[in-house]
């Protein structure tokens, strides 16, 4: 990503850029308050690192150091490869640092947030984006405020099971493709492809734009993936879980995400299992489980018949 992302996403008061420096790449998440380098120390300095000034910093700056020392302190942390310059609490940019900035050609921006909360807003933002993106093939919904991963054969309707779930009053996030990320070790987010955004493919009609035609409130950015579920022909061979125990989960993204295989046949409506697919999984989340009281009753019975 670029600092023009960045500006884009946050709001801040921009100080200093120019179109080549809006265009430098930020490549780590790591945000850096040159503290100890405020002091003179630069032995592990990180100059790729989005420099961010506090109070504390910016104490230092203004009422330690004077005259000349303030500009060649801070154009030691305003290097060619710094991708921006914040200064946090609307704090008074000194000149020096604006000198500094335009020097290497480093956007400066300032920000109202409190120090703390920009830079946990930063860091989050930053581990989105900068995140490794694994590409998987079905459609992401929105069901009941879950994120709901429905994947299957080739052809056996997840785009118009998708599409039944719009028009239920549930969100599209993508369809067909779609861009899976580590939010941290145990959240897996999912998101639709520029190209493909608000947009699903039905064979016999084509590409409909879904935000077009059912409104904004139809279509959703990104959700983090909760629960999936694989579609399947049904086999009158094959035995599928009737209970709900046949625990199983797949792997994405170095995540796991609780899997349901659902058998499709003629006369069955794919959208309403999902969504009660949905509402058992919340219930079973909140520490109701409806198949653990079926077996609890039938332990029951089969005591009180012994």
């Amino acid at each position: 990503m670029i600092v023009q992302d960045l500006i884009d996403k946050i709001k801040f008061n921009i100080i200093y850029s120019t179109q080549t420096a809006l265009q430098k790449e930020i490549v780590t998440s790591d945000i850096l308050r040159p503290g100890l380098e405020m002091a003179g120390y630069f032995d592990y300095f990180q100059p790729e690192r989005i420099q961010l000034f506090g109070m504390k910093e910016w104490s230092y700056v203004m009422n330690v150091v004077d005259g000349d020392d303030r500009y060649d302190l801070i154009k030691k942390v305003v290097t060619n490869v710094t991708p921006v310059i914040i200064v946090a609490r609307g704090l008074e940019i000194p000149e020096e640092m604006i000198a500094a900035v335009k020097k290497q050609d480093v956007v400066l921006l300032q920000s109202r947030e409190g120090t703390s909360r920009l830079n946990s807003i930063l860091t989050t933002f930053l581990d989105e984006q900068l995140a490794e993106r694994e590409t998987v093939h079905g459609v992401l919904m929105d069901v009941f405020g879950v994120g709901v991963l429905i994947q299957g054969t080739s052809g056996i309707g997840k785009s118009e099971t998708g599409l039944e779930l719009v028009k239920r009053g549930h969100r599209l996030v993508a369809d067909d493709r779609v861009d899976v990320y580590q939010k941290d070790a145990f959240t897996l987010s999912g998101e639709p492809a520029e190209i493909l955004r608000n947009l699903i493919e039905l064979r016999g009609v084509g590409i409909i734009d879904v935000m077009q035609l059912f409104g904004a409130g139809a279509v959703k950015e990104n959700v983090d993936i909760e629960l999936a579920v694989f579609l399947e022909p049904f086999d009158s061979q094959k035995e599928f879980d009737r209970l709900g125990n046949a625990d199983q989960s797949i792997e994405l993204a170095d995540v796991e995400i609780p899997q349901i295989r659902i058998p499709v046949k003629t006369g069955r409506n794919v959208s309403v299992i999902i969504e009660a697919a949905v509402m058992n999984f919340r219930a079973k989340q909140m520490g109701f489980d409806a198949t653990k009281t079926f077996e609890d009753r039938l332990g029951q019975l089969i005591e009180k018949n012994s």
